[in-house]
């Protein structure tokens, strides 16, 4: 699954970054680099790496508030790598949806362990997603198993954050998901109750898989409940 692995390191120190992409691309992973929080969060939306190795401390913006905008639109494994090694800012990394925090100094040995802990992980979400079978109603297909949906056959682009909700709303078919359920589910139980961000990917969703979004056929809105995919 993980053949030919990309890596986004956001690493704002250029020995630093040069020694890690030396590091990861000696185990035949292909690494990226990027030296702030704005172009590592371009990155991450235009390529989709398979893993991202994060400092905190950023010349634009706080590794922080990077974790909190990337997991608005992506579930993408995130390490943190720091010379902060306060308790309370490992769990806030942690807490915002960081999957490991390694502090500097580390040795190269340790930082690729951390990676294939984390694909180990990963693989292991992977493995139990894919235990379902597909699910189609109308002219739209999901493919639970190859992480694919289709509308009258052609495949859809949508973001890893919107294929998330699309499969949950459709393995829960029929019933009304409510706002929090989905934001628990979906972001994580630290994440703030914002329903705007549901919505926002509703929308998004429903631009790529409706007729009309305005007159739905598949995702119906259940006013200050939640939502509900429609039955096959």
């Amino acid at each position: 699954m993980f053949n030919k692995t990309t890596i986004l390191i956001i690493e704002d120190e250029a020995n630093v970054n040069n020694i890690i992409a030396t590091t990861i691309t000696s185990e035949g992973y292909n690494a990226c680099q990027s030296f702030s929080g704005t172009e590592g969060l371009s990155m991450i939306y235009s390529l989709s790496p398979d893993l991202v190795l994060l400092d905190l401390v950023l010349p634009d913006m706080s590794g922080m508030e990077v974790i909190r905008k990337v997991r608005l639109f992506s579930d993408v494994p995130i390490i943190v790598i720091s010379a902060l090694c306060n308790e309370k800012q490992k769990v806030e990394a942690l807490d915002l949806g960081a999957d490991d925090y390694l502090i500097k100094p580390y040795g190269s040995s340790e930082l690729l362990a951390r990676i294939r802990a984390v694909y180990r992980h990963v693989e292991k979400i992977h493995e139990a997603e894919s235990c379902t079978e597909t699910f189609q109603v109308g002219r739209l297909l999901i493919d639970l198993k190859k992480h694919e949906s289709f509308v009258d056959g052609v495949r859809l682009r949508l973001t890893p954050i919107e294929f998330r909700l699309i499969s949950l709303l459709a393995q829960n078919a029929g019933k009304v998901l409510t706002n929090s359920f989905i934001m628990t589910t979906i972001w994580g139980p630290y994440v703030s109750p914002d329903t705007g961000i549901i919505r926002v990917n509703i929308a998004n969703i429903r631009r790529k898989i409706e007729k009309n979004p305005a007159d739905p056929e598949y995702i119906f809105t259940e006013p200050g409940v939640g939502y509900r995919m429609t039955e096959p």
